[in-house]
């Protein structure tokens, strides 16, 4: 964990730089004081409702995770599941997005009780059929919100090509005994990534739970659009809910990527952009997306309180 920490803190310069150049451009082309004044005038109302169904989808996340655990015969309190899930939120908060948190939940994993290649494969199974639910509900966006009753063979080409590129990764084993030499992968790093392609290949023994991750995965998205539209209500955004199915897969999927902040950044040049186009303000639109990182920050809090609540026994043993 510390090697991969240092790692991390070793890029945050580069991250830290991507996040400032972005927000610096925006700030050249947008007022940044009055996005800021419509964040802290969002009406409580929308934001209570928000905060709630942020609190439903962290208890459905665990859920999935848990799910995949016991698929895998990991044997783990759902209590204690449920507090590394929370705490390697926390911490992710401050690594890079999307890995950090999963790279410390499968840590957490490790130390508790299960093999590294396993606690490695039910995060990234968790993480695959996650990004697997975003390139579905890009799908129905596609079919729910076509302006002047156009259709984008473009997005649906992405959207094909981001299923089976997650699909392929459950071959990741396959793929690996096939295009190395035997004595290459007898030999680290090589056999620990195929001892953690072996976890995810087992995975696809267990069709029925994937099925039922990936289903809980989709309503994870679905509230996560919910979200996104009650913001914007919040915000006097008038915007209907399908056009939020269209935009919001794809700027959730840059909240996952690894380049930024804590999610800022990025997220703010891509909603400005995918907004435009709607009539939305260049404003509203920042405002928007800040929102959703901080509501989504807010979420992470409960894994502060259980770091800082920790005894030294347990912090030994935990994340």
């Amino acid at each position: 964990m510390a090697t991969f920490l240092t790692r991390a803190a070793g890029s945050t310069w580069v991250r830290l730089l991507i996040t400032i150049g972005i927000l610096a451009y925006l700030a050249s082309n947008i007022d940044m004081g009055e996005a800021a004044r419509a964040v802290i005038s969002i009406r409580p109302g929308y934001l209570a409702g928000v905060l709630a169904l942020v609190a439903i989808d962290r208890m459905v996340m665990i859920l999935r995770w848990i799910l995949l655990l016991r698929a895998s015969g990991v044997a783990i309190e759902a209590s204690r599941a449920a507090s590394i899930f929370l705490v390697s939120s926390f911490v992710g908060s401050f690594l890079p997005s999307g890995i950090g948190g999963d790279a410390a939940r499968a840590y957490g994993l490790s130390r508790a009780n299960a093999t590294g290649s396993e606690a490695l494969a039910s995060v990234v199974v968790d993480r695959l059929l996650g990004i697997v639910s975003l390139a579905l509900m890009g799908g129905v966006g596609l079919l729910a919100w076509r302006p002047g009753g156009s259709f984008s063979w473009k997005a649906v080409a992405l959207a094909a090509a981001v299923l089976f590129a997650s699909a392929a990764l459950f071959w990741t084993d396959v793929i690996l005994r096939r295009l190395l030499p035997a004595r290459w992968r007898a030999h680290e790093p090589l056999s620990s990534v195929q001892r953690a392609g072996d976890a995810v290949g087992r995975y696809r023994q267990r069709g029925a739970v994937l099925v039922t991750v990936l289903f809980w995965s989709v309503v994870v998205q679905v509230l996560r659009i919910g979200q996104a539209y009650l913001l914007g209500l919040g915000l006097g955004i008038t915007v209907p809910f399908s056009a939020y199915l269209l935009f919001m897969p794809l700027g959730l999927l840059m909240l996952l990527l690894p380049i930024s902040v804590s999610g800022f950044g990025l997220p703010q040049g891509v909603f400005v952009w995918m907004l435009r186009p709607l009539g939305v303000p260049d404003v509203q639109s920042v405002a928007l997306s800040t929102l959703i990182i901080l509501t989504g920050l807010a979420g992470n809090l409960p894994g502060l309180l259980l770091w800082l609540r920790r005894d030294q026994p347990s912090a030994r043993g935990g994340v």
